[in-house]
């Protein structure tokens, strides 16, 4: 390009799509599935790459081929072989049929290994005994009960870093969605039923949990912040957290199942016995004495 000359609209078009392109695959890293902090979130980052380099290694040929064929069959192309009657060939058959088939296996294949790897109700392989966490589900914020330790949080999970979390899910009304995208596995949590998942964080930081399930007008809202702390600091916490006062019995969790949008974080310093298994019978009416006393 001679100086002074103006740039090529195209070009500019171009460097404009590569910059937009660029900056928001480098937003996009910082947080969410591509920046995972844990075994299973790792796990399945290594399964969504390889989905897209297999899924690549169709689409790029078929982009440049299109190019290609449309620059060779040109109108000003004189070697450009024209033939109006040609209907069928064997050899490209079998190409374009079998492509798309050894797509298919192979996806398939990781789908397979990695649904079964990466079971959420199957224990994580770590020496360190886990952390019981059982989560429930509101209209519509997060309730999660720390059934050893005797206390309970609202809209805001405190987990000891590296150290397997497993988790047990209920809902108190529609089905909602338990995802922490850092972590991995989402997962449904469901009324009358409980489901298992286990994660783990492998450094200390805050993870947004949400819900990936439309459950009505408070939904957007339905989120939470997942802290990971060293295991001193966690006990601090539990310690500090038993000393704050406040009961989760049935009045309390009463007033909790009234429809509400997302208003901070609570925690509570005593939860009654048996209170996750009652209220995921759909039986909480009858609450044993509160832990502690």
């Amino acid at each position: 390009m001679h100086a002074g000359r103006p740039p090529n609209a195209s070009a500019v078009w171009l460097r404009a799509i590569s910059i937009t392109s660029a900056a928001m695959l480098m937003a996009s890293c910082h947080e969410g599935v591509l920046d995972p902090h844990g075994p299973v979130g790792k796990a399945e980052r290594v399964i969504l790459y390889d989905s897209t380099a297999i899924m690549l290694a169709v689409v790029i040929p078929v982009i440049v081929l299109t190019l290609v064929f449309a620059w060779w069959f040109r109108a000003r192309n004189s070697q450009a072989r024209y033939r109006p009657d040609w209907e069928y060939s064997g050899r490209i058959e079998m190409i374009i049929w079998s492509i798309p088939a050894l797509i298919v296996l192979f996806l398939g294949g990781i789908a397979w290994t990695g649904s079964h790897d990466l079971d959420p109700p199957l224990p994580l392989a770590e020496s360190t005994a886990p952390l019981d966490i059982e989560v429930i589900s509101l209209d519509w914020r997060w309730l999660f009960i720390y059934p050893h330790e005797g206390i309970a949080s609202l809209n805001r999970l405190v987990v000891p870093a590296g150290v397997p979390l497993r988790f047990r899910l209920t809902s108190t009304t529609v089905m909602n969605s338990f995802f922490v995208p850092q972590l991995g596995s989402q997962i449904y949590a469901m009324p009358n039923m409980v489901t298992r998942l286990n994660l783990l964080a492998d450094q200390p930081g805050i993870f947004e949990g949400l819900s990936a399930q439309f459950s009505g007008d408070g939904f957007s809202d339905m989120r939470f912040d997942l802290v990971s702390t060293e295991a001193e600091e966690f006990k601090a916490w539990v310690n500090a957290t038993k000393t704050q006062g406040g009961v989760l019995d049935a009045g309390a969790f009463d007033e909790l199942v009234k429809p509400a949008k997302a208003a901070g974080a609570q925690t509570y310093a005593q939860v009654s016995e048996g209170l996750f298994d009652r209220i995921s019978s759909r039986s909480t009416a009858a609450v044993s004495p509160q832990r502690g006393q």
